[in-house]
């Protein structure tokens, strides 16, 4: 009796493989659903999304909404629309199959290097992370997007997943989608949106909840015109048309803004704009204090290397008018 006990086969819970079977069937369990979203999700148009469902939407004191109100067709975007998201986001969308290789590889070697990380994510990554997952930086979080990136360039073709992208991105504090950003903005529906209208769009889609569309602030500004040169060059469509010719060109013209300023910091110049659109009433200007003490500016390297002005003969030319 007692050989016997001792030969008796354990509890299912306390074998070890039990618990790797329990994790396998798991994985394959949310992968099949994925799978199977996915699948759903090239014709049937989501409700909402992973970046709608974890917006405080108390804070901004709004109420949630379904995003197929507002939802609009791919054959009923502008073209300017689409163009103006190309340029600004993913300019290799059409050619790629998910990932912009060389733009990963810039990205990493400046993290490497402990420089600002530019944004190295294609429309198709996007797409995967606002459906899916959080805004949350991870190695982890990156991995899972990569895997589902995969599966849309695989059962989606291009024009449904710009489609989904242009209505489920986020254009302002709270407003997901371009037919609910036309209609907040403008008042208007999207088959109405100017080409300028779209390139300010588009220009804020790097930090929706920071820059402006309406009116525009000076830095979204100047990336739509930006967005619009772009956009002239990777359609042959003339979508810019400088008011004046221009006598001489820009060694920058051609750069993003938003990668021109990655050399400082973003935040502090989102904050510097915000404060200088907002004008002071005249009696809250007050006279500067003689015995206060001047700031030092943390100037560019560039400025700081501006030689002296002469003022030898500055001085010489005020005494020979006397």
């Amino acid at each position: 009796m007692d050989r016997n006990s001792d030969h008796s086969p354990k509890p299912l819970y306390k074998r070890w493989r039990f618990y790797i079977y329990l994790l396998s069937g798991f994985a394959a369990t949310l992968f099949l659903l994925l799978l199977l979203s996915l699948i759903t999700l090239r014709w049937v148009n989501p409700p909402a999304t992973s970046f709608t469902l974890q917006e405080n939407w108390s804070e901004l004191e709004a109420e949630p909404y379904n995003l197929r109100e507002f939802w609009v067709n791919s054959d009923e975007i502008p073209e300017q629309m689409k163009w103006a998201v190309v340029a600004s986001e993913d300019q290799l969308f059409w050619e790629h199959r998910g990932f912009d290789m060389e733009s990963i590889r810039e990205a990493w070697e400046e993290r490497q290097s402990g420089e600002r990380t530019r944004g190295a994510s294609t429309i198709s990554q996007q797409v995967a992370k606002n459906l899916y997952l959080s805004p949350a930086q991870s190695f982890l979080r990156k991995g899972v997007e990569a895997g589902i990136t995969i599966l849309i360039e695989l059962f989606w073709p291009k024009e449904r997943i710009l489609e989904v992208y242009l209505n489920i991105a986020e254009f302002g504090p709270g407003i997901f989608g371009i037919g609910k950003a036309a209609d907040h903005f403008w008042g208007i529906s999207v088959p109405e949106l100017t080409p300028e209208m779209a390139s300010r769009l588009a220009a804020v889609l790097p930090n929706p909840k920071r820059m402006r569309v309406e009116p525009p602030s000076p830095f979204a500004e100047e990336r739509s015109l930006w967005i619009l040169r772009q956009m002239t060059q990777l359609s042959g469509i003339s979508y810019y048309q400088p008011e004046e010719p221009e006598e001489t060109t820009d060694e920058f013209e051609d750069i993003d803004p938003l990668l021109l300023e990655t050399e400082f910091d973003m935040d502090q110049y989102l904050i510097s704009e915000e404060r200088d659109t907002i004008l002071p009433d005249s009696s809250e200007i007050e006279e500067p204090d003689e015995d206060q003490e001047l700031i030092e500016l943390d100037l560019p390297d560039s400025l700081l290397q501006l030689t002296e002005p002469d003022t030898s003969t500055a001085n010489s030319d005020s005494v020979n008018l006397f």
